[in-house]
């Protein structure tokens, strides 16, 4: 405290309010209490600070006095999620006229109103577009930042938060000849030198799911399209298109709003059909970027649900590095942390075509894998390293031929180790990943250049993820039980609340193989070890001492042995499943891929109704946060729905 030096937190001091006449209202409201505590001012080229005097305080006095000028905005400000929270909540906030401060009042009016009186049209639009950028900048918004870059001083121009109406408790009342002049000349600098020849740039603003434009005829597309409830964009348009005396229709606004009554369900639906239209004007073959930026995991699958329902097939997934300005490949689980850049294609019309006559064989799947793999990158680089590419990935490969298969309505013709045999007789196999022969003879040269390659880390949230973990781990250094299990509990300490905790042995039994000691040993285990022992170099893989290092250790099996593993394992799947089938209580806590197998079935057998009911039985928000489920989901209800009609 400035008059007894106690140290008090803003966060335990009680807020005052005043009572005061609003002359646009005609009626006393009670304010904030707000005192002017310095002054920034200039002489010629010197500028310099004092405290407000007696003179100050009564010139603001008589501005008080004033009426509001008739072009300053007084509507009232409608129901919004942003004026119910924080810092607007408590600075009552209720018409739009409340965000200026009498001065500001007056001085955005008075250039407003001798704008308008301009003749010109290009020059009254130019320059009311040129004011409008600064109106939030000249509100109770503008934020008083002393300290800019790590060292006092700096401008106070347009200090507003993004993306939100926060009123800070020191406020920047700044003139507009401060606010706009800079701005002006920039302006003049830029638009001077500019000339854009006809018709080389459009620029369209309105619904995106209604462009008005030819089908086929886009060579790209780049959108950041509104995530979840991050941004009330509508709202936050108000402020500004207040003084323009327009207001944005927000009934298909694409956000989750509660105010609004917008749920998650509302946003996916917004969202797909305008995704639909970016499908329909994009030319075959080519490609669209979406950026996305968000924390929650239902609104990252209601964005790719939105994408592949509408027929884009994802090709990539990277991280937004905003220090360097780079991109890095990502996994999934994590992905939700980090600001990522989806690249997908439009599959092409020749595709579309063949796929139509070759559905219901297994031709149709691999004319999938072959057109997909010629989208997919060949190398992924970062530095000195090479990184993998998580979408040549056989498991990858596998759930974006069924998401095709099923999203166009036809059952899968292959199963999981179907696929995976036909991946090894059609494609070339390196480092766990599959090419085309076209495409391999780069990813060679490229590993000569860099050398080793660089696996992505692994987050371990449930049985999948905790499968693909021990894969990575066994796959170069086959490891005994005791071995594996201590690094193991170190990765649990994210798993999912809802989803069944398995025993590593019953995973490990279940998806890779023991060597027992009996017969020779297992390539992968002879191979790790000669490389890795000078003595056990040259063995033979019947060699007793061989077999005793051998022993125990689990290894991941050659694709005809996973193969069987995989039928072994998808039986009990199914027999967990059954058990969900026959109980009528809500899944809490349940082994979600047993689920995803189930729901593979019953499409498979078209048995939708299987499919609702047991989504029902399960949390939104869990079905919400996997897109594996949300799919078969989604589909098996579109499809439900078009039976009974």
């Amino acid at each position: 405290c400035p008059h007894c030096s106690s140290l008090c937190s803003k966060k335990g001091l009680e807020l005052l309010f005043l009572s005061k006449y609003d002359q646009a209202l005609g009626d006393v409201i009670k304010f904030p209490k707000r005192v002017p505590v310095l002054i920034n001012y200039s002489v010629k080229k010197s500028v310099y600070e004092k405290k407000p005097d007696q003179n100050d305080l009564e010139i603001l006095k008589r501005i008080d006095n004033l009426d509001i000028p008739e072009s300053v905005p007084k509507n009232e400000l409608p129901n919004m999620q942003m004026a119910n929270v924080g810092r607007m909540k408590t600075t009552n906030v209720s018409f739009l006229h409340n965000f200026f401060l009498p001065r500001q009042a007056h001085a955005l009016g008075g250039v407003w109103e001798k704008i308008n009186t301009i003749s010109d049209n290009s020059i009254r639009h130019a320059l009311l577009w040129t004011v409008e950028q600064s109106i939030p900048g000249m509100s109770i918004l503008n934020r008083y930042q002393p300290i800019m870059h790590g060292r006092p001083g700096g401008s106070q121009v347009n200090r507003q938060m993004a993306g939100v109406f926060y009123v800070p408790s020191q406020i920047s009342e700044c003139s507009p000849w401060y606010n706009l002049k800079g701005k002006i000349s920039r302006l003049i600098k830029v638009f001077s030198k500019t000339h854009f020849p006809d018709r080389a740039i459009c620029i369209f603003t309105g619904d995106c799911s209604e462009t008005q434009l030819a089908d086929n005829s886009i060579d790209y597309i780049f959108t950041d399209p509104p995530f979840g409830e991050n941004i009330y964009y509508s709202d936050l348009n108000l402020l500004t298109e207040s003084w323009h005396g327009v207001k944005t229709n927000s009934i298909r606004e694409a956000i989750v709003d509660r105010v609004k009554n917008k749920a998650l369900p509302d946003y996916q639906a917004l969202i797909e059909s305008c995704f639909s239209e970016y499908y329909r004007v994009l030319k075959p073959g080519r490609w669209i970027t979406i950026e996305f930026s968000n924390t929650k995991a239902s609104v990252w699958n209601s964005i790719q649900t939105a994408i592949a329902n509408v027929g884009f097939i994802v090709s990539s997934v990277a991280a937004l590095d905003k220090k360097q300005g780079t991109f890095q490949a990502v996994n999934t689980p994590t992905a939700v942390k980090q600001d990522l850049v989806i690249s997908a294609y439009k599959p092409n019309g020749g595709f579309e075509k063949r796929f139509q006559q070759e559905a219901k064989t297994e031709e149709g799947v691999w004319d999938f894998v072959r057109t997909h793999l010629k989208y997919l990158p060949v190398t992924k680089s970062q530095g000195t390293f090479l990184h993998m590419i998580q979408e040549r990935d056989p498991r990858i490969l596998f759930d974006q031929m069924v998401a095709y298969f099923v999203r166009k309505g036809y059952p899968i013709p292959i199963s999981s180790q179907e696929f995976q045999d036909g991946l090894l007789h059609r494609f070339i196999e390196r480092d766990g990943m599959y090419f085309l022969p076209e495409q391999v003879a780069e990813y060679d040269r490229q590993k000569m250049l860099f050398g080793e390659l660089k696996q992505a880390s692994l987050f371990v949230s449930d049985e999948a993820s905790a499968i693909q973990w021990l894969r990575q781990l066994l796959k170069d250094k086959p490891q005994t039980f005791a071995e594996i299990n201590p690094l193991f509990m170190q990765q649990l300490g994210g798993w999912n609340k809802n989803e069944a905790q398995l025993d590593l042995r019953e995973l490990l039994m279940q998806n890779f193989l023991c060597y027992d000691g009996k017969g020779p040993v297992p390539e992968q285990i002879h191979g790790y070890l000669s490389s890795n022992w000078k003595e056990l170099r040259n063995l033979s893989k019947g060699d007793t001492i061989l077999i005793a290092k051998a022993k125990d250790r689990w290894y991941v099996p050659d694709p005809k042995k996973a193969g069987d593993l995989e039928k072994l394992r998808e039986r009990a799947l199914l027999r967990e499943f059954e058990e969900y089938k026959q109980t009528n209580k809500k899944l809490k806590i349940f082994r979600l891929e047993a689920v995803r197998a189930g729901f593979k079935k019953a499409w498979q057998e078209r048995d939708y109704t299987t499919i609702i009911k047991i989504a029902d039985k399960i949390a939104n928000s869990v079905l919400e946060e996997d897109p594996k489920l949300l799919m078969w989901y989604d589909q098996a209800l579109t499809r439900s729905n078009e039976e009974r009609k």
